[in-house]
């Protein structure tokens, strides 16, 4: 979680400029493509929808087979469904959000944050960590019990940390 796409230098959430709330993702082609991120931005959120600058839905590319990837889907998104309020623009500088946006929904379920910030050696690790994401997914309520149960033990929680999500998720339906 962080902020890009404008000018200011080391903005803040409360002083922002005219950078996006964004994410960025750093991801393994062999495993999934860029059109394939694609996809799930798409389908992920309303683009149809204007919102402030803060808010706003915009693509960053890398390259110019990213850039010309994302054109060509927003394109094709637009045809299929009317305008859209999304920009596609060249990756500057990520600022990493402050640290109580990090994975901001398992930050407030205490137990788990505990137990996986004592694995790793810095809050960083933490954040970059894939299994702090793949649980903060659940603790906000994305993902099913089925999936859940399917991936729990490569969490390497505890017996009462396994417990309190399988409790947490089962609570969220």
């Amino acid at each position: 979680m962080g902020y890009a796409g404008g000018s200011k230098k080391n903005p803040s959430y409360h002083n922002l400029g005219d950078h996006t709330e964004t994410i960025q993702l750093e991801y393994d082609p062999r495993q999934i493509t860029y059109a394939q991120l694609l996809d799930i931005f798409w389908e992920s959120h309303n683009p149809a929808l204007a919102r402030p600058v803060q808010y706003t839905s915009i693509v960053f590319f890398h390259n110019e087979e990213q850039a010309a990837l994302a054109r060509k889907t927003l394109t094709a998104r637009e045809a299929k469904n009317g305008k859209l309020y999304t920009t596609v623009v060249a990756a500057r500088e990520f600022y990493a959000a402050e640290d109580y946006h990090q994975k901001y929904y398992l930050q407030q379920f205490a137990q788990l944050t505990n137990e996986l910030r004592a694995c790793y050696k810095d809050f960083e690790m933490f954040v970059r960590s894939s299994v702090a994401a793949r649980i903060n997914g659940y603790v906000a309520g994305y993902g099913t019990m089925e999936m859940l149960e399917a991936e729990i033990d490569r969490f390497g929680l505890t017996d009462e940390g396994r417990q309190a999500l399988l409790k947490h998720v089962a609570k969220l339906g």
